[in-house]
């Protein structure tokens, strides 16, 4: 079973991942979003082949808050450009990562059900 929210992960850590191609780039900022976005790919692609993995959701929306604060951090909002691509890219990690934690744990424990005797 898959569930959207793990593409819509993949999705916005592909285009993290992407953003360099057609977003001017400043500082620390390239090599931020390219790691960070191929992170968020990566765990939504481990979610989306072991779905009921809730601690994978958690790591999901963990990278994500790090995507959506790292213009602060890094000293990179100046560049508006780049910045909202963390803010939403990391947004969507932040919201997909918590809306799967429960089918996740619900999953998990329907895999690891006692059979009745």
């Amino acid at each position: 079973m898959t569930r959207w929210q793990d593409w819509v992960a993949v999705a916005a850590g592909l285009y993290a991942a992407w953003s360099p191609i057609w977003t001017p780039q400043i500082g620390r900022s390239m090599p931020v979003l390219m790691v960070l976005g191929v992170v968020l790919l990566s765990v939504g692609l481990m979610n989306l082949a072991a779905p009921g993995t809730a601690a994978m959701e958690w790591i999901e929306a963990i990278i994500g808050a790090l995507l959506f604060i790292s213009p602060w951090v890094l000293g990179f909002t100046p560049n508006l450009a780049v910045s909202w691509t963390a803010w939403i890219c990391g947004g969507i990690g932040i919201i997909v990562g918590l809306w799967a934690v429960q089918p996740a744990m619900r999953l998990h424990h329907r895999g690891h059900a006692q059979p009745s005797h």
